[in-house]
């Protein structure tokens, strides 16, 4: 049970497939030798990692199927294609989401005598703020109503949501994406009561700071190459001192999903070198 050997042969969907994290799950998964259908919006980004995910060493069945997280009718879609050529999905990884330089302040506070508001939370863009709370939220929510049906019928299955160290203390200038990944930790642990007494258990990974696509803006200086002062802080209350690497959530990603951990449904387990227990003295 250790080697995670009852995933062989299941039937894995991800959705943002594509991202950083998304491709060290994905890589994870065929290890196992799961087959792992990469949804994702566009499909030649998705083509491109079936491609990259199918170069590896110990790649098993991996496939693209194009599917918008936010829309109803892709995902749909998307599921009737994994119908005709998986039958019935196991697993479903909740991995899309991230953030924009729209739903982001300028600056960290606003000064009890300052005057120009410009850059704080009275100059965000409120679509822009929508895109963020929607793409990671609705983005793990419609996927799971859509997706999740034939588990719940079949009566066994496991979602993973990925959700955020900001869903357990929100940072200073990203309030969308806090505020919506504190949402998934709240709707991992409702979810997984409505679904245990149908075999179907529902967890969550916190990642601790990773560099993406989505924070690079913030933590690095694309001149330089060296940390922002923001990026510094994030390092310096980190207790082992470093991001992390994508790889580095595998191991849990498959404990949460495997029989290893059948009696575990509701929680989020942190991945984050420390950050979450750090008091900063």
């Amino acid at each position: 049970m250790n080697g995670f050997s009852d995933l062989r042969g299941k039937v894995a969907a991800i959705t943002g497939g594509s991202g950083v994290i998304g491709i060290a799950l994905a890589r994870g998964l065929c290890s196992m030798g799961v087959k792992v259908i990469i949804l994702n919006r566009n499909p030649e980004r998705g083509a491109a990692t079936v491609a990259q995910i199918a170069a590896g060493p110990d790649c098993s069945t991996v496939i693209s199927v194009t599917a918008d997280v936010t829309d109803r009718e892709s995902l749909i879609r998307a599921r009737d294609r994994i119908r005709e050529e998986f039958g019935n999905l196991d697993i479903l990884i909740n991995c899309a989401g991230g953030n924009k330089p729209t739903a982001t302040t300028a600056k960290e506070f606003i000064a009890g005598s300052d005057n120009d508001l410009k850059g704080t939370f009275f100059d965000l863009d409120i679509e822009g703020f929508d895109g963020v709370f929607d793409l990671n939220f609705k983005g793990t929510v419609l996927p799971t109503m859509i997706l999740a049906e034939d588990m719940v019928r079949k009566g066994s299955g496991v979602i993973l949501n990925i959700s955020s160290m900001n869903g357990y203390r929100p940072l200073t200038k990203i309030p969308a994406y806090s505020a919506a990944k504190a949402a998934i930790n709240n709707f991992t642990q409702w979810l997984a009561v409505h679904f245990a007494p149908a075999g179907v258990r529902v967890n969550a990974i916190a990642p601790g700071f990773l560099l993406t696509n989505q924070n690079r803006f913030l933590l690095t200086d694309e001149k330089t190459g060296e940390m922002t002062p923001r990026g510094k802080k994030i390092i310096s209350a980190t207790p082992m001192g470093r991001y992390a690497e994508p790889e580095e959530l595998v191991g849990t990603m498959l404990y949460l999903i495997s029989d290893t951990s059948s009696f575990v449904t509701g929680v989020v387990i942190p991945v984050d070198g420390g950050f979450s227990a750090y008091s900063g003295v």
